[in-house]
């Protein structure tokens, strides 16, 4: 059994694009006619309708005084795109928040739950077609799962595999990843975590991140995700999670190599990757 959010768009500026011209084309109108209409310019309206330019919380209200039928989904829709996740991942807060233990593989990247608001904030501006203002609230929306999940007053028992070349992948600068190697150190302390770095290692899981909560599981993809609730595919997971952990540095390793990641960022002495690739919620 599976979950999947009800919009499969990855990408949900292509989604709302997709309804403004929907509900143009249904009245006959040109995209001049729409201009006219709404004050958008033409050229504005063809490159929001083809998924070149996300809408603006002006464009949703224009789209909902011309379209009064739609009662107000694209201020509505608009309001909803700037704390977006992944398809999919909207179903998992409800497995992991009342999860008692967490285990979390993620490849390349230091995973969502574990990222400084820095980190953040550079990997969530790689997204195409972002605003300033997207990216605040969705950075807003990551710091919340963190403290809802890790700080909560009764938090989960969680294990972290952490991916030796996230390590090693700039994100944002050096003074960034110094930060963020800090940050993990002192989440690696907490009593109820265990982190563990996963060496440069030829592994079964490299093909995408998954995270396991009790008896439910959520695998990603490079265009979203799914929450799994089926004890096959559960079980099947979290024999893989062992597996990497088989191949994990110790934890004392791991906190030491933070350590030293942590000082050659901060002296610029490390072998750096520039990020291509966005993180998980």
């Amino acid at each position: 059994m599976l979950s999947v959010a009800g919009n499969n768009d990855a990408n949900p500026a292509t989604h709302f694009g997709r309804q403004m011209r929907k509900e143009r084309l249904a009245r006959g109108w040109s995209v001049h006619e729409f201009g006219k209409r709404t004050g958008i310019s033409a050229g504005h309206v063809s490159r929001i309708e083809n998924g070149r330019r996300p809408p603006t919380e002006t464009v949703a209200a224009a789209c909902d005084q011309v379209f009064p039928e739609r009662k107000g989904w694209f201020s509505e829709y608009y309001q909803e795109m700037r704390t977006w996740a992944p398809p999919g991942f909207r179903d998992w807060p409800e497995y992991e928040d009342r999860a008692a233990t967490i285990r979390e593989w993620s490849p390349m990247v230091v995973t969502g739950m574990l990222q400084t608001a820095d980190y953040a904030r550079a990997m969530l501006a790689v997204h195409p077609g972002v605003t300033d203002e997207i990216i605040a609230a969705r950075l807003g929306n990551r710091m919340d799962r963190q403290r809802r999940v890790l700080l909560r007053d009764d938090p989960p028992s969680a294990v972290y595999v952490i991916d030796h070349a996230a390590l090693h992948r700039l994100v944002g600068s050096a003074g960034v990843m110094a930060g963020q190697m800090r940050h993990l150190a002192s989440i690696a302390a907490m009593p109820n975590v265990v982190l563990q770095v996963l060496p440069a290692v030829a592994c079964p899981a490299t093909q995408g991140g998954f995270l396991l909560a009790d008896d439910a599981a959520f695998a990603e993809t490079v265009v979203g995700g799914y929450v799994y609730v089926a004890e096959e595919t559960v079980t099947t997971l979290a024999r893989l999670f062992d597996t990497l952990r088989g191949e994990c540095m110790k934890i004392s390793e791991s906190a030491a190599l933070l350590e030293r990641m942590a000082e050659q960022w901060a002296t610029g002495a490390s072998q750096v990757t520039p990020a291509a690739t966005a993180a998980t919620a």
